[in-house]
């Protein structure tokens, strides 16, 4: 197992970042540099999300509100479960090897602030479902029971706009949890900040580069969605490389935060 040091504030003072649009291809280039050299821990990762996936859809394929609810939980839920994959990230970015046995400490640890968090985006997830749930019901034309009903009377709908109004729904809820999440989770893995520390930081770099946050969401949302068009099997993939690309996304942001205030440093470094 690897000796982990904790992170070292001459590295992170010796890092100047551009925080704009040109970022996103930065870390996305440095998670794949990270997956290519220890790429191990993430394809497990990706490969046990993508066979949750497949069991899910084995279990729920005639039941659209539960194949629903399934997978808004296992998207939402999944930057958690892959938590493990930052300290893949850090240790690459500080010079040390990150192991299969290093990975699985982080799972031990039982950490109760990913604990805590993790139980807050799935009261999130629920919302979510419970609020589709709703709307769907109210408006459309005949009562959804399986996928194919869902595509029919709402997505292929011709008259109203009840898919556009689910659509407005679900950005409106993700937009906090995003912007709750973006930081938080690998501030939570790589630093000893306590949750309303790491989510404050996460909404300080949205409200501070929002075009740079909506990208990258945008950019999230466009790779796992066409993982999940590739029958899962991109996720094997996606899921580690977008995972080492977000704690990059957090090195940046990290030392955005410690530019503006010095504090934060002290407090979650």
């Amino acid at each position: 197992m690897s000796t982990q040091p904790p992170l070292p504030d001459t590295a992170k003072a010796t890092r100047t970042p551009t925080m704009d649009l040109t970022a996103i291809q930065r870390w996305l280039a440095l998670g794949a540099r990270d997956l290519k050299q220890n790429p191990w821990p993430g394809l497990l990762h990706g490969a046990t999300l993508a066979a949750v996936g497949w069991g899910l859809m084995l279990l729920a394929t005639d039941r659209f509100w539960l194949l629903a609810g399934a997978y808004s939980g296992f998207l939402i839920v999944g930057p958690v479960l892959v938590t493990s994959l930052y300290e893949v990230s850090r240790g690459q970015h500080f010079g040390y090897k990150v192991d299969l046995w290093d990975v699985l400490f982080v799972w031990l640890s039982f950490d109760r602030r990913l604990i805590a968090f993790g139980l807050l985006l799935g009261l999130a997830g629920t919302g979510w479902v419970v609020s589709s749930a709703g709307l769907i019901t109210l408006f459309a034309d005949t009562p959804i029971q399986k996928p194919l009903d869902f595509l029919h009377h709402v997505v292929l709908a011709t008259d109203g706009y009840l898919f556009e109004w689910w659509l407005l729904m679900g950005g409106l809820l993700a937009a906090p949890m995003f912007a709750s999440s973006v930081v938080a989770l690998p501030m939570l893995v790589s630093s000893r900040a306590s949750v309303w520390q790491a989510v404050l930081a996460s909404w300080r770099i949205c409200g501070a580069h929002p075009a740079l946050m909506a990208a990258w969401a945008a950019t999230l949302i466009s790779l796992v969605g066409f993982g999940m068009l590739t029958a899962l099997f991109g996720l094997v993939i996606v899921v580690p490389w977008l995972a080492h690309a977000s704690w990059h996304a957090y090195a940046d942001a990290q030392v955005w935060l410690d530019a503006q205030d010095p504090v934060i440093l002290r407090e979650v470094g």
